[in-house]
């Protein structure tokens, strides 16, 4: 639970008083700064937003706690911001985070292992498991939908998998 997840990425700087502005992954791109202090990847800077106003859809500008001149704000372009886990709010009944299914063993409805989940990402045409087999090797990627992924057990660490009659032309496993 004291994992990072990533929540946002400095931009440029916004005007010359300090101002930065930041791309939020959150639903709401002002809650970014709802979680308290964030940390980069390391965990070993500290960052406290205050959202000064909407920019567009996924992009807000803030002030950063101690960053008072542009020149400051420039020097975190690029930095992404995390938040622990342990600092978001529990999810709702049927709801989950993402990140929560990394590392949930993978198996078949009969119970064959298929691997770990390794990451759960979205290059522009969906959600997509990525399976990291047990005995290595290329990792297996599926679409996260409800057909594909029918069952998550946290209690139990696993996820069921019905994987697709075919994938990328070759007999599912």
């Amino acid at each position: 639970m004291d994992r990072l997840i990533a929540l946002g990425v400095f931009g440029a700087p916004q005007g010359v008083r300090g101002e930065i502005r930041v791309k939020a992954y959150t639903a709401d791109p002002n809650a970014v700064a709802a979680y308290g202090a964030l940390t980069d990847a390391t965990g070993t800077r500290r960052f406290v937003l205050k959202v000064v106003r909407a920019l567009r859809d996924d992009m807000v500008v803030a002030r950063v706690e101690g960053v008072t001149m542009r020149e400051a704000a420039a020097a975190l372009t690029g930095v992404e911001l995390f938040a622990r886990r342990a600092q978001l709010p529990p999810p709702d009944a049927e709801e989950f985070y993402y990140d929560d299914l990394v590392g949930l063993e993978a198996v078949t409805p009969e119970g064959v292992a298929l691997g770990r989940v390794a990451a759960i990402v979205n290059h522009g045409a969906g959600d997509v498991l990525e399976i990291a087999p047990a005995a290595g090797g290329e990792t297996l990627l599926l679409p996260f939908t409800r057909q594909v992924a029918p069952e998550i057990d946290f209690a139990g660490g696993r996820i069921v998998i019905k994987p697709p009659l075919e994938i990328d032309g070759e007999p599912s496993p």
